[in-house]
């Protein structure tokens, strides 16, 4: 994986896990454990699994049993920072729990649901400093909504405003983006061997 990664580092999950492309939330919080994670998600414990694929089953099987109100979560750690993997959630990217889960952190998460729309944030200390929507990337809010367009231009989204911008490779590029700002690089390897401590969460709220 490159130094100074770019959409096309990441073109793999596409590829390798299309599953989880249809709709997932990916999270990332520096300076906290997976088990430390779960419990301030309030989540109940479910078992340790292994690889993200075998978390797409147990995701599914909490929307049929809790009707969307709580979601199954994995979480394992890479380095200083914990990963939190969804199927069809957003609980990482709500500001229910965001906001406060990063008092003290960083907290960097994106999102993809069926229907393309999708959201980038980054928190950090309690605050939200940027949010945009991948596939519009020009529309960022926060306290500091252009302090990531250096790292977003390289990361490969296209941020000009012509008729004919480049629509695609946005969510490759979303990928490119968090392992900018975090510096944890999602690898083929990690997504296949890492360990997952998991847990059947609340929907957030707000």
């Amino acid at each position: 994986m490159s130094e100074n990664p770019t959409a096309a580092d990441y073109t793999w999950v596409e590829e390798q896990y299309p599953h989880l492309m249809e709709a997932y939330c990916l999270t990332l919080v520096r300076g906290i454990t997976p088990a430390a994670l779960l419990s301030e998600l309030d989540a109940m414990p479910a078992p340790t699994l292994r690889g993200v694929a075998a978390l797409r089953e147990p995701s599914y099987d909490a929307w049929d049993d809790y009707a969307g109100d709580k979601l199954f979560v994995g979480v394992t750690a890479v380095g200083e920072w914990a990963l939190m993997v969804e199927f069809n959630g957003y609980i990482g990217v709500s500001g229910a729990v965001a906001q406060p889960l990063s008092r003290g952190r960083t907290v960097v998460s994106h999102f993809r649901n069926v229907n393309a729309v999708d959201h980038f944030y980054c928190y950090e200390n309690g605050t939200l400093r940027v949010h945009f929507e991948p596939l519009f990337p020009n529309g960022r809010d926060g306290s500091h909504p252009d302090e990531l367009v250096p790292q977003m231009l390289e990361s490969g989204f296209d941020l000009s405003d012509s008729d004919d911008r480049d629509y695609e490779a946005h969510t490759e590029a979303t990928f490119a983006l968090a392992h900018r700002v975090s510096g944890v690089a999602v690898t083929p390897d990690l997504f296949a061997a890492a360990e997952f401590t998991c847990g059947i969460a609340p929907l957030p709220h707000g």
